[in-house]
C-alpha cells in the first residue's frame, strides 16, 4: 500500500479548514467512558479509527459487512477532532 495518498479536507465547524479523518460514530464526541480507540492504517492522510464494539463487531462478522458498517456509523471528521477522540478514547 502507498503512503502517498493526498490528504482530503474537511471544513469543520470548530477547527475550520482541515485534513479529515475517519471515526466510528461512537467516537466522535468525547463525553462518558472511554470506549477504546483501535487505529486502521497508519498512513498518515488516511486516518482511521473505530472502538472496541465496533472491532468486536468487525471480527464476528469477519470484515466490512453490511451489519458492521451499520453499526460502525462512519462519520468524517477533521485530524483534530480525531486526535482529541483518540485522546479521549484511548485506554491503553
Amino acid at each position: 500500500m502507498s503512503t502517498d495518498i493526498e490528504p482530503m479536507y474537511i471544513d469543520c465547524g470548530k477547527h475550520g479548514k482541515r485534513v479529515a479523518a475517519v471515526l466510528c460514530g461512537h467516537l466522535v464526541k468525547p463525553e462518558g467512558e472511554p470506549l477504546g480507540f483501535i487505529e486502521n492504517s497508519s498512513v498518515p492522510n488516511d486516518l482511521q479509527a473505530w472502538c472496541y464494539q465496533c472491532e468486536a463487531v468487525f471480527e464476528e462478522e469477519d470484515g466490512m459487512t453490511e451489519k458492521f458498517r451499520e453499526f460502525n456509523q462512519m462519520s468524517v471528521v477533521c485530524v483534530n477532532c480525531y486526535v482529541q477522540a483518540a485522546q479521549y478514547h484511548n485506554v491503553d
